[in-house]
């Protein structure tokens, strides 16, 4: 059945930005979760140097857990070659950062929607880039995942792919066959789009997926989708939570999954910005949809 990480959103400003917390001290408090392993983020600040990789990755493993995958955040959408290459080279260092610490999966993105880029230029640059990155990845074991995302923090324009149908073009362009999909349904609907219908698009690529959930603050889906979401950021009337009381429809998402032979795989939970106790009601709740979905 599939297996459950954790992400430490809550955390992220401590364990990249400020240094207030260490990996140790997050790796102390994940392990009291009912979890199997970690998502990685290829921004931690003591990740940084390939030194520490070898002992973080021991102090993993000494609670019982691992490190299947690495969030990081390609830009691969800029209309200049040799900031793609760039980009396609930090891509390479997230690999060998990933199979450092055990992992075999590795985040890819297409990049940031620039006005001055067209759809059919985009589409072309991305997936050059990724099948560049995917050949160094098979060397290490590694497979690529893109997510259906909404924006990176430290981006001026939102995903390229964000929209579902630029998202399935892309996914079909891509060649490489260590190459699948981290699926998001929390960013469907931030896109304004049906979740279940981006997943029944693409659910035979799914090989990861991140578990979170959106809540409405105000107003209908409808009033959602009429929005425009523009560049400043998650919908206003958009909040992020606990996984199970949102919109997303787990039994469904997990029905498709479980269709396909999503079986072994690993979904991380995208939650706990309340704390801890609020990552714990999470990963209970998948816990229970899991065995509900898979069985014992």
């Amino acid at each position: 059945m599939p297996k459950l990480a954790a992400f430490p959103k809550l955390y992220m400003q401590a364990l990249c930005k400020d240094g207030t917390m260490s990996l140790a001290e997050w790796i102390d408090l994940a392990a009291e979760l009912p979890i199997d392993g970690l998502e990685w983020y290829a921004g931690f600040l003591e990740m940084q140097d390939e030194r520490n990789w070898k002992a973080i990755r021991g102090k993993v493993e000494e609670r019982g857990l691992v490190v299947p995958m690495m969030c990081c955040s390609p830009d691969f959408t800029h209309p200049d070659a040799d900031f793609r290459e760039q980009q396609v080279e930090k891509e390479k260092f997230w690999i060998d950062m990933t199979a450092a610490m055990g992992g075999q999966f590795c985040r890819v993105l297409s990049g940031q929607r620039r006005p001055e880029v067209d759809r059919q230029d985009g589409i072309r640059f991305a997936a050059e880039c990724i099948d560049l990155c995917a050949s160094y990845a098979q060397q290490h074991g590694v497979t690529l995942i893109i997510e259906n995302h909404y924006k990176d923090d430290f981006w001026t324009y939102p995903e390229f792919a964000q929209m579902m149908d630029v998202f399935c073009e892309l996914v079909g362009q891509v060649k490489a066959s260590n190459f699948g999909v981290n699926y998001d349904p929390s960013n469907t609907i931030l896109a304004g789009e049906d979740p279940l219908e981006l997943l029944r698009r693409v659910s035979s690529k799914v090989v990861t997926m991140h578990a979170s959930d959106r809540y409405l603050i105000e107003g209908t889906i409808e009033d959602l989708r009429n929005e425009e979401l523009g560049v400043e950021g998650y919908a206003k009337r958009l909040s992020h939570g606990e996984v199970g009381k949102g919109l997303n429809d787990y039994d469904a998402i997990f029905s498709e999954l479980k269709r396909v032979g999503f079986d072994d795989n690993w979904i991380s939970i995208e939650d706990g910005v309340e704390g801890m106790d609020q990552l714990a009601r999470s990963a209970d709740f998948l816990r229970r949809k899991i065995v509900e979905h898979w069985g014992e």
